[in-house]
């Protein structure tokens, strides 16, 4: 067992996973950060630099992208698994900053088998949004009726992704033809056979989305890339056996989901969902480690809800309470800066993904954003057609009908960023956290009263 593995617990460490409950953005980066020290490895397993980690300590914010959230702490392994998709450039950026901030990147490893985000899949990214914008909305709603997509979102048909290149990515992924993977950065001879090939295909097609769409220099794009793979060359190999070899060792890994369950490709509110399996289910395919090897898994939720894109959101607010809990939150992208849409919990959305990830545990992040409110709303039943259910719908359409029906709690108006337990919580706050792990049925194993470290209470 390495040190690592017991540093701070003074036991054994399970495997565990590490994702997020609600549309990303939870705070899973501060909850990783927290556990890393007890791990021997910390293994990325889906998205791209399309998420965005941030953890704070000593009193300064590191944003993450690519590179798992456990880089902070010293002899424990940063694994971007095969389920990942790389931007390369995006990656060396984010390495040099990470670098230069002190961060110990020696036990970087970058699977041979994750899929490379090329320039083009950005550029196709950016067409697709801009071409979906200017259509009109779904099929049947284009009067925009009060439920409707179009009347939530206006007009367009936009995802609102980051523009980053991740759908397009696994778009080529699947189709196999158009694909190209880290261990091919590697190869210089069948790197500019397949990017020649794949420029052939997009030069031809991406007219099709618009017509100003640029010629692709397959030259250009394949020189850039084996640049790029030169300098990442120490650090990309065979991650799943080194994985596997940790596991037969008996050292333990933290598996770290990016973006969100209810952003899931297949359990999400789909189709305003990422491209990618953000729950525990994406974890095998995502690493080569089965789901059998995973013992706990912590879901990661705010003490209220937020959504960044389009797609609809039961419990959005749009008044002064929204715009306080965005500016008390700094609900703001880590990725893009974009403003977060902001609305109280949704425990019908949280229940739905902890039982979808076998949640053993939850943590409460941003806690103390709720302070100073009177009255706090959570939602715990929707309402469609007239009738009551207290199940969650995974589909744009059909949540974009329903009615919130909540629950009001009383609010508190301490300030608890220094609390160092549950006990010393206020009342109305330890209420608060108390209903939840009652609705969800899972128990609260971490709570976080502040941004950083030491503001977290932990059981």
């Amino acid at each position: 067992m390495t040190r690592a593995a017991n540093e701070g617990s003074g036991r054994v460490r399970e495997n565990t996973a590490v994702v997020g409950l609600q549309w990303g953005d939870e705070g899973k980066g501060k909850v990783i950060d927290l556990l890393a020290g007890e791990f021997s490895a910390v293994a990325r397993y889906n998205g791209g630099a399309n998420a965005g980690h941030s953890v704070v300590f000593n009193g300064k914010r590191h944003a993450l992208h690519l590179v798992p959230s456990g880089i902070f702490r010293s002899g424990v392994k940063s694994v971007i698994g095969n389920g990942v998709v790389i931007d390369p450039e995006a990656l060396l950026v984010e390495m040099d900053r990470l670098g230069a901030a002190g961060a110990d990147l020696s036990g970087l490893a970058i699977s041979d088998r994750a899929h490379v985000v090329m320039p083009y899949h950005k550029l196709e990214d950016a067409l697709r949004e801009e071409m979906l914008a200017a259509q009109s909305s779904f099929e049947g709603e284009t009067e925009a009726g009060a439920g409707s997509l179009a009347a939530q979102h206006g007009p367009g048909r936009s995802i609102g992704t980051t523009k980053r290149g991740i759908g397009p990515a696994y778009a080529d992924k699947a189709a196999r033809s158009t694909s190209i993977r880290m261990g091919d950065l590697l190869r210089e001879g069948a790197l500019r056979e397949k990017v020649a090939q794949v420029c052939a295909f997009k030069n031809a097609t991406l007219p099709g989305i618009s017509p100003t769409a640029q010629t692709l220099d397959p030259k250009a794009i394949a020189d850039a890339a084996l640049k790029a793979g030169e300098r990442l060359k120490p650090y990309i190999t065979d991650t799943v056996y080194l994985l596997h070899d940790l596991l037969k060792a008996g050292s333990p890994i933290l598996f770290e989901g990016a973006n969100a369950t209810l952003l899931d490709v297949d359990h999400g509110t789909y189709p305003y969902v990422t491209s990618s399996s953000c729950s525990v289910l994406g974890i095998p395919p995502g690493t080569g480690v089965p789901g059998s090897r995973i013992q706990n898994v912590i879901g990661v939720m705010k003490a209220y809800s937020t959504r960044v894109g389009g797609g609809p959101f039961p419990t959005e607010l749009t008044d002064g309470t929204g715009d306080r809990i965005r500016e008390r939150g700094r609900e703001y992208g880590t990725t893009t800066g974009r403003p977060r849409r902001c609305g109280w919990l949704d425990l019908v959305a949280v229940r739905y993904s902890a039982m979808l990830n076998g949640a053993t545990g939850i943590a409460i992040m941003l806690l103390d954003v709720l302070s100073g409110l009177d009255e706090l709303k959570v939602c715990t039943a929707y309402e469609i057609d007239g009738k009551s259910t207290d199940r969650f719908i995974p589909d744009a359409t059909g949540l974009a009908k329903v009615r919130p029906v909540f629950t009001t709690l009383p609010g508190f108006q301490e300030d608890i960023t220094g609390a160092k337990s549950r006990a010393e919580l206020p009342k109305n706050a330890e209420q608060y956290v108390a209903f939840i792990e009652k609705f969800v049925g899972v128990p609260a194993k971490v709570i976080s009263i502040g941004p950083d470290r030491e503001q977290t209470i932990q059981s």
